[in-house]
């Protein structure tokens, strides 16, 4: 059963905020040696986002050809939700030359490449963010979202259960590479409270 009336305080969005920013901070330096090369990082926003707002962010994405975007759940510690990843212009030959790949122009490569990608950003995002909170998330494959499966999403199926979502927002970006990544970390309306605790904890 999804939450009710979920709030979030100046000191807990803080303490997420921290969190995270530690997080990608860890992420982007394992990131950086896996893929010789810099990541540029922002501060993560954090936020409460109503449902409504992130299909029609989904939508917007899904109507736009160059954008390639990429959903994969996760769960641990009565704690679920779902990563977005929005990649942004890619380069898929410079994509291609940092996962070893023997680039071509298939279809089904840019999609390998892309979900490959994908594993590597949300694996090292997950285990940065749940180290700091004693969470040991699971996580599903990673599938391109399109127009015909996007209904498979967490998201999607839950759209008529949930009225808000916490969401941390943050931005892979790999220094003189045409490679930019949009990430969403949605955390699943009734894991919140139990998010809220952990918070709590390390508030006290």
């Amino acid at each position: 059963m999804a939450t009710q009336n979920i709030s979030l305080s100046l000191e807990q969005r803080d303490c997420y905020q921290e969190i995270a920013n530690v997080a990608m901070g860890q992420a982007a330096d394992r990131l950086a040696r896996l893929l010789d090369a810099y990541i540029l990082l922002p501060v993560p926003k954090v936020s409460l986002m109503e449902f409504s707002d992130l299909h029609m962010a989904i939508a917007d994405c899904l109507s736009d050809e160059n954008i390639f975007t990429v959903c994969q759940g996760f769960a641990g510690s009565g704690i679920s939700g779902e990563v977005l990843l929005f990649f942004n212009d890619v380069s898929f030959d410079e994509l291609a030359n940092l996962l070893g790949y023997q680039h071509n122009e298939d279809e089904a490569v840019k999609h390998e490449l892309v979900l490959d990608a994908a594993s590597v950003l949300t694996g090292s995002c997950l285990q940065g963010f749940g180290d700091q909170l004693a969470i040991r998330f699971i996580q599903s494959p990673p599938i391109i979202i399109t127009n015909d499966n996007q209904n498979d999403t967490v998201i999607k199926k839950n759209s008529t259960l949930w009225k808000k979502t916490l969401t941390i927002a943050f931005n892979y970006s790999l220094e003189q590479l045409s490679i930019d990544c949009d990430v969403l970390l949605i955390f699943s309306e009734s894991s919140v409270a139990q998010l809220h605790k952990k918070i709590d904890y390390l508030l006290d």
